[in-house]
């Protein structure tokens, strides 16, 4: 979506604007993925029970106690929220985040529909059917995007993201209905579960709140972005998001799948402690390599993935902004392994303190970040706050004496691989056969080095699956 957005619109006020609107979205999306590890341990609990169905169906209930609002909010509110989010532009960003903001709530809503009905799937075993909904929502919402975006513009892309969560959000849905009924069933485990219909929706609230948080400091970086000039806010946009596209990639998807199995065994602050080391590990690797892909032919790379107005300072720009990210990138893999494991200790009840400590400590980063070093202080602060929230996470696990050593071992020693691999050759060779090279010479680092807590990362994860 962003090379299509790129290559037929360029950089501009309106990327700006839609950039700032899919800001909230990826604010909401976060939050759907992390409510999914909220509902997975009582999920869990309730098959083992024979009472699936009904707490499903009592947290859908719930939830609609903040959707409902939520949609109001984003249509009545949209104007008033895309001026604060384009830096109180009155002009051509302001109007395409009032124009896109509607469509993109409703659509995070919908993805926060689909990880409930996907987390009940997964109570059952079964990731493949919510996977294919994503794929086939994802396809078909690029589809329409591909076919509109000459005649509609940008309103494709929003409409296409919209595609995407409805189809993500009614794949698994359809699947979990079908199963319900599929057999004999007893009228009382089909009946919906109401009785705590507070208690469920604060244990969601209280497990989106830290997440939320996180997303939100990125969120208070755009307005002092759009003071940096136009066409800022989308290039932090786009770096943001390649950022936490690694992290998707390598880390979210393990730590959902790692819930049930570990709600189901049990943990104390040693295993809690291994489980984020050993995740981690994986996550410090790709995110490594990834930079230093970036590090040196960064330009080059924006400019043939996004197209002729991403190149030269441009390409510059947005290379150094993903490898000023880098920390932050670390810091946020740590934080994914960590978070679910609050829920299986039940200790979420101890999260939306967190998040107001991240919230309130990175307004005044943001203005100092962006005082000393633009955009690119912008991007760093992200780390400190993210960083803080981890260490109080860690805190709350029990596991934070115990992990935190080891984590800066590894982040230290793929940082320091990625370095040697990467920054020489791109010194003595031209930036395309420079990345090549330097990717080779970083798998054959980590092969001939092989960590000592790769490997143990490894055989618990083994073990674990």
């Amino acid at each position: 979506m962003g090379v299509i957005i790129a290559r037929e619109l360029g950089r501009s006020g309106e990327t700006d604007g839609f950039f700032a609107a899919y800001g909230v979205f990826l604010v909401l999306a976060i939050a759907a993925t992390a409510a999914r590890v909220v509902f997975l341990p009582p999920l869990a609990r309730a098959r083992s029970e024979g009472r699936l169905v009904g707490e499903t169906v009592g947290f859908g209930l719930a939830l609609a106690c903040v959707a409902v609002p939520g949609v109001v909010v984003a249509v009545v509110g949209a104007e008033a929220l895309a001026s604060v989010l384009t830096g109180f532009d009155e002009g051509l960003a302001k109007q395409t985040a009032a124009a896109s903001l509607p469509w993109l709530v409703a659509a995070a809503l919908a993805q926060l529909y689909a990880g409930l009905a996907a987390s009940a799937l997964a109570a059952l075993d079964d990731y493949r059917t919510a996977a294919f909904g994503y794929a086939i929502g994802s396809v078909l919402g690029l589809v329409y995007i591909v076919s509109r975006i000459g005649d509609d513009g940008i309103d494709a892309v929003v409409r296409g993201v919209a595609i995407n969560g409805f189809i993500a959000f009614a794949v698994p849905t359809l699947a979990l209905v079908y199963r319900s009924r599929k057999g004999p069933v007893r009228p009382r485990v089909m009946r919906a579960d109401l009785s705590r219909p507070v208690s469920r929706l604060g244990a969601v609230l209280a497990g989106v709140a830290f997440p939320l948080a996180q997303q939100g400091a990125y969120l208070i970086c755009l307005p002092f972005a759009a003071d940096e000039g136009v066409g800022t806010v989308t290039s932090l946009g786009y770096a943001y998001i390649a950022g936490s596209a690694v992290i998707a990639i390598t880390s979210s998807a393990l730590a959902l799948v790692t819930s049930v199995p570990l709600t189901r065994s049990g943990l104390d602050p040693g295993r809690a402690a291994r489980h984020v080391e050993a995740s981690s590990w994986l996550g410090f690797i790709a995110v490594a390599g990834a930079t230093g892909v970036v590090a040196v032919v960064g330009p080059d790379l924006a400019e043939a993935i996004l197209g002729g107005a991403y190149g030269d300072s441009v390409g510059q720009e947005l290379g150094r902004l993903v490898v000023t990210l880098a920390p932050w990138m670390l810091v946020t893999v740590c934080v994914v392994a960590a978070f679910p494991l609050a829920f299986v200790v039940d200790r979420g009840h101890s999260l939306p303190l967190l998040a107001v400590v991240v919230i309130v400590l990175q307004l005044p980063l943001a203005w100092i970040g962006d005082a000393l070093a633009g955009v690119y202080g912008l991007a760093a602060t992200l780390a400190i706050s993210t960083g803080v929230g981890l260490v109080l996470l860690l805190r709350i696990l029990g596991a934070a004496r115990l992990v935190l050593i080891g984590l800066a071992t590894a982040a230290a020693v793929v940082s320091g691989l990625a370095v040697v691999s990467f920054v020489p050759l791109g010194l003595l060779l031209d930036p395309g056969p420079a990345a090549m090279c330097g990717v080779v010479l970083y798998g054959v680092a980590l092969a001939v080095t092989r960590p000592a807590g790769l490997r143990s990362g490894w055989s618990y994860l083994r073990a674990l699956s």
